[in-house]
């Protein structure tokens, strides 16, 4: 997600479809609106997430209700509706980010290659399969299967376990600095930081940075 995957567009197209079909608009004043609330409390959801300071269904649960409370939806089950139908509707976005295949292609004779995500299983393989990603990779392991999450240094030992890789032989190719980078950095794999908006490093510079997925080809 937002390294092949283009979370960011393919989201917002689906809360576009969600926010019209269960018109929304008659509670907020635009679909920006409604984004602006959106976005940044389901981001601190994540986060906690991450961090284990809350679990998958309170995330969940809270992500859509908290801006569902003010058009006064508060029963559990419906706040669920919306919210499976938000991840049904991510299923069958296909955007991916620029230079996704070729980087791929380039790849896949030479490496071994696996997904490492915190994302839900009845999505992740889904998305994957509808978007033509699936083919390039020998596993996806997903923190519901190592009891874990990323930024965790438990989950990366769980990965490289589960696919028979040296840890000095890997590599961690991520967008989420917490996640992915500072995960793999704090488990001794090295990283490679996908960074298109230049963000500086934070406390430590990963093995590699690049800004579009073109220039991973020049490094492995």
């Amino acid at each position: 997600d937002d390294t092949l995957w283009d979370t960011f567009h393919n989201n917002r197209a689906c809360l576009k479809e969600l926010y019209t079909a269960r018109d929304f608009g008659q509670y907020y004043e635009s679909f920006d609106a409604f984004l602006a609330i959106y976005e940044p409390h389901n981001e601190h959801l994540w986060a906690q997430y991450r961090n284990h300071k809350i679990d998958r269904q309170t995330l969940i649960f809270e992500r859509f209700h908290y801006i569902l409370a003010p058009m006064g939806i508060h029963d559990k089950k419906r706040v669920l509706e919306i919210n499976y139908q938000f991840l049904d509707l991510t299923t069958t976005k296909t955007g991916l980010l620029a230079g996704t295949f070729e980087l791929l292609d380039y790849l896949k004779p030479r490496y071994r290659m696996f997904i490492l995500s915190n994302g839900f299983r009845e999505v992740q393989f889904k998305k994957l399969t509808n978007s033509g990603l699936a083919g390039y990779f020998e596993k996806v392991i997903l923190s519901e299967d190592a009891a874990i999450q990323k930024p965790h240094k438990g989950i990366f030992d769980y990965a490289l376990k589960n696919t028979n890789a040296a840890r000095a032989n890997s590599l961690m190719i991520g967008d989420s600095w917490e996640a992915d980078i500072a995960g793999a950095y704090n488990s001794k794999i090295d990283q490679l930081w996908f960074n298109p908006k230049k963000e500086p490093a934070r406390g430590f510079e990963p093995t590699y940075t690049v800004s579009s997925l073109s220039e991973i080809q020049t490094l492995l």
